[in-house]
């Protein structure tokens, strides 16, 4: 295989992985795989459940990660953090029973 065979089939599998995946260059998508300043910074939602759990906040597991950030926030009131976690358990019951079994 000479080398510009080489870089036309790179080239044909980069626009492949592009089409099918939606990034545009496969090595620059391993290159660019560090994670960004703001992500690294964020807790992970195991974290930040152990935090409320710890804190003595029931259904801790049916909130999603924002609100846990927002529950775990210096200065948020007794009475929010209850609305969050009535809202999280009223979504999560609302789950229940839309699939219908044909």
């Amino acid at each position: 295989m000479t080398a510009e065979e080489k870089k036309k089939s790179k080239a044909l599998l980069d626009s492949l992985h592009a089409k099918y995946y939606g990034k545009k260059n496969i090595r620059q998508a391993k290159a660019a795989g560090k994670p960004k300043a703001t992500e690294a910074a964020t807790p992970a939602r195991h974290e930040l459940m152990l935090k409320a759990k710890a804190k003595g906040i029931k259904n801790f597991r049916v909130i999603n990660k924002e609100e846990l950030i927002e529950i775990l926030k210096e200065g948020t009131t007794h009475e929010r953090i209850e609305e969050i976690v009535a809202g999280a358990v009223a979504r999560w019951k609302k789950g229940w029973g839309t699939r219908k079994l044909m």
